[in-house]
């Protein structure tokens, strides 16, 4: 696998959770390097079972009890959601057996999607997600930008990029295997056969799909609409389908970790305040392949690489806060008179972090506007602090607490 050279930033985190807990939940869109990374972190005695393999897989539904059973091994299951009778065996087995370590479970759907599994470990498991690579694992850097912003630090990464930079890193996506095949022509294929293989096998997993038709409409929708704000209604018009249906379809993908919302921020009395989720992409490289984007028809498009490039700093945001051992909550605002600020993310002290994501490089006083009056009308007494990422190569200072940062600063 492409990501063997590469340390991840979840490595220490499952490392750590497996000499306290009996069982270790990794999950993630398929492909994007859990496999790896459980078989870098087993010991040469672990035992290893991919529900991938058809007869694994009707043993583990035959006799689930059977098939957890062993001795005092970590047991490694892939797949794990193809099976979720095996859940409750492995709730009875680390009942019997309260020693760490037990399981390492990977899942390339989320758990909780599955009524049975919400039941079956509930309190016993640590839940780890994992991302497709991000520009600091494959750079080798620390996940060090939430703390060091919150610390007004901003660490400028070596290797500069302009615009055309970030909408190729953006179209590579992080996907391990594709990022290995170094061209073009062939990583777009990959994506094309990765789309194909989850829409007409992984999604029959949790959700049965009455129109596959509509599903591949929905994805063109949803990847158009990356980094904007969900509007149900809307969809439902453009695609001909229920409102019900749409909706379990949206949560199929979201379980599948193809797509994400980010929630508005919503801590105060302005009614104002607009309350409708925005959604993501979770890879630019899946997102530039449903929407047949190349850099040539793109670069010169400013809707398209600003949807683009926001969804590609969401991707690495997402990360970050993933990896870190203090909680990060990420949301977006947006209000009535259009003010809008693309990320709010909060540490645990309750402290803001204001980010604003541009995709040029010339930037003016005008480019903080919101992020100001977000300051001096919604943060309170909490410490605010307002970033506008750019294409640009200089960290500055428009004011108070408000920098113009290089979107590379994210990986430096």
């Amino acid at each position: 696998m492409a990501d063997h050279k590469y340390k991840r930033w979840q490595y220490d985190t499952v490392n750590k959770s497996l000499q306290s807990r009996r069982v270790i939940v990794l999950s993630g869109s398929r492909q994007c390097g859990k496999t790896t990374l459980s078989r870098d972190l087993a010991s040469i005695d672990a035992i290893y079972r991919s529900l991938d393999d058809v007869t694994l897989l009707e043993a583990a539904l035959s006799d689930p009890h059977g098939f957890v059973r062993h001795g005092n091994e970590l047991m490694i299951i892939d797949e794990v959601q193809k099976a979720p009778t095996l859940l409750q065996a492995v709730k009875m087995d680390v009942d019997q057996v309260q020693k760490p370590g037990r399981f390492l479970l990977t899942g390339s759907a989320n758990l909780y999607s599955i009524p049975a599994a919400k039941e079956s470990l509930a309190g016993r498991i640590s839940n780890i997600r994992l991302r497709p690579l991000t520009q600091g694992e494959l750079y080798g850097k620390q996940p060090c930008f939430l703390e060091n912003a919150f610390n007004k630090v901003f660490k400028t990464h070596e290797i500069i990029c302009d615009k055309d930079a970030y909408i190729i890193t953006a179209l590579k996506g992080g996907f391990p295997e594709a990022l290995s095949l170094g061209i073009i022509q062939e990583e777009s294929m990959w994506y094309k056969d990765y789309i194909a293989a989850i829409t007409q096998r992984d999604l029959h997993d949790i959700i049965n799909i009455k129109r596959q038709n509509s599903m591949k409409e929905l994805l063109y929708v949803l990847a158009a609409w990356s980094s904007k704000f969900i509007d149900i209604s809307a969809i439902c018009s453009s695609l001909g389908i229920a409102r019900q249906t749409l909706v379990s379809y949206i949560n199929a993908l979201e379980a599948l970790y193809l797509v994400e919302r980010v929630r508005p921020w919503s801590k105060t009395d302005y009614d104002r305040v607009n309350k409708h989720d925005k959604l993501f992409m979770t890879d630019t490289g899946i997102m530039g392949t449903i929407l047949g984007w190349r850099f040539e028809k793109i670069r010169l498009d400013g809707d398209k690489t600003g949807k683009l490039i926001e969804t590609f700093v969401f991707t690495q945001l997402a990360a970050l806060i993933d990896a870190q051992q203090q909680e990060y909550q990420i949301y977006h605002y947006r209000d009535r008179e259009k003010r809008e600020v693309d990320f709010i993310i909060e540490n645990e002290d309750g402290n803001l972090l204001g980010i604003e994501v541009k995709a040029g490089s010339a930037l003016s006083q005008d480019s903080f506007k919101h992020l100001k009056w977000f300051r001096d009308n919604m943060a309170g007494k909490h410490t605010f602090i307002g970033i506008v990422l750019y294409t640009g190569e200089n960290v500055l200072s428009f004011g108070s607490d408000m920098w113009a940062v290089p979107i590379s600063v994210l990986w430096g």
